[in-house]
């Protein structure tokens, strides 16, 4: 098979760029508007670009009916946001708060999470998540136009919320006991439990 982007139908060359770029990092991303009503929504198109400072891009794509989000909308608003780990043990809430909700509803509360305040920025975090990183944003860099379109939300880390259960002996993250989860294709996850390793060539 062979996809000619020009001459695709965008649902097309979505449904084949989620099928082939996989397994996607969830950002399980709160953050508030100008009021402070806290939104909390997953997205898939999202990973880290860097380390000096700590750079997280996740984007929020232009909705079927050519609106924006809530969480680009408040992130624009406020400049700050909070990225969650998406864990196993969290799954079904994670997948409840993709749910689009009339603005200003309360995802969180309606999936059963206790949120906690942030130290750095306003939005709160998902007390039961066992990692959080405050952000504030950086940049939004839009591409394309219309339904699917990408909004690139760049983010600095200000600050690692990570519990000690998730550590090993070393006092890193052990992905073991971490157990986030990852997006494939339509409806399918993944959970971080099947690994191997191989060390890098000197």
């Amino acid at each position: 098979m062979q996809i000619e982007v020009k001459h695709a139908d965008p649902q097309t060359v979505y449904k084949a760029l989620i099928g082939v770029v996989n397994p996607r990092p969830i950002a399980w991303v709160t953050s508030v508007d100008a009021l402070g009503r806290v939104n909390l929504a997953p997205f898939s198109f999202f990973n880290a670009f860097g380390a000096s400072p700590p750079v997280v891009i996740f984007s929020p794509v232009v909705r079927r009916d050519g609106g924006f989000k809530d969480t680009l909308l408040n992130v624009q608003a406020t400049g700050e946001f909070v990225l969650n780990a998406a864990v196993e043990s969290l799954s079904e809430q994670v997948n409840q708060t993709s749910r689009e909700l009339p603005h200003g509803e309360n995802e969180a509360e309606q999936a059963g999470l206790r949120l906690v305040p942030s130290v750095l920025v306003r939005p709160p975090r998902v007390a039961d998540s066992p990692v959080q990183m405050e952000c504030k944003l950086l940049q939004v860099l839009p591409i394309g136009s219309g339904p699917g379109a990408a909004n690139l939300v760049i983010g600095e880390v200000l600050l690692f919320h990570i519990d000690d259960a998730v550590l090993d002996d070393r006092g890193q993250v052990d992905p073991r006991k971490l157990r986030t989860i990852a997006r494939l294709g339509g409806d399918t996850y993944c959970r971080s439990t099947d690994l191997f390793e191989m060390h890098r060539p000197q």
